[in-house]
């Protein structure tokens, strides 16, 4: 819930795909509004693509990022069902989105909008801020968490050829075998490369 409360209150506008007629991904900048145990909830209106999209496949992808640069921004990326859940959400999502009166001032501006929710979905966490980075994995509703990365197996000699190309410094030897600290790590494949008895595995 604290990732999904930092989505929606932090960063608050992402950019979510979907894909086209033809199976091409296709985005669209899009306002996460709110969030409870039963997901994230956003605004369209059922002229667009977009919501013609969403009806069709019932799945998308998003991520969202928060930063003045590059090593302050912290990121996250969700994917997850999605469903409508109509109008009736409507009321609740302006109240606490005051801007949207803006955009749509009347009552009868208002009638092409619905509310959608991304439920049963995964994301991760990604902040570039701290030293050295820091990522997870995080899951809500049936979503299932994925894992990603590399592992290190028993076939590791403790040559350290990993440690010395690992560019975060991620792989602990502290019990006389390598092991890759997860929340560090940046799955850029280097120990994967690098590693001259093949001990590193992707997950």
């Amino acid at each position: 819930m604290n990732y999904l409360k930092y989505l929606t209150k932090e960063i608050h506008s992402t950019v979510m795909a979907t894909v086209d007629e033809n199976g091409l991904p296709i985005t669209c900048a899009i306002d996460i509004m709110d969030y409870d145990e039963n997901g994230l909830y956003f605004i369209t209106a059922r002229g667009k693509n977009f919501y013609a999209r969403l009806k069709r496949d019932g799945y998308v992808s998003l991520t969202g990022t928060k930063g003045t640069d590059t090593l302050s921004c912290v990121a996250i990326s969700v994917r997850g069902k999605v469903e409508e859940v109509g109008s009736d959400y409507l009321n609740r999502l302006f109240e606490k989105n005051s801007y949207m009166s803006e955009i749509y001032p009347t009552k009868e501006s208002r009638t092409a909008l619905t509310v959608f929710r991304i439920y049963d979905g995964c994301g991760e966490w990604f902040d570039l801020s701290k030293k050295p980075i820091e990522r997870a994995s995080f899951s809500f509703g049936k979503g299932i968490k994925t894992i990603d990365g590399y592992c290190i197996t028993d076939k590791c000699i403790g040559c350290k050829k990993c440690l010395e190309a690992c560019p975060q410094g991620c792989i602990d030897f502290a019990n006389g075998y390598a092991k890759i600290i997860q929340s560090s790590c940046l799955h850029c494949g280097n120990c994967f490369n690098i590693c001259p008895v093949k001990a590193v595995e992707k997950l």
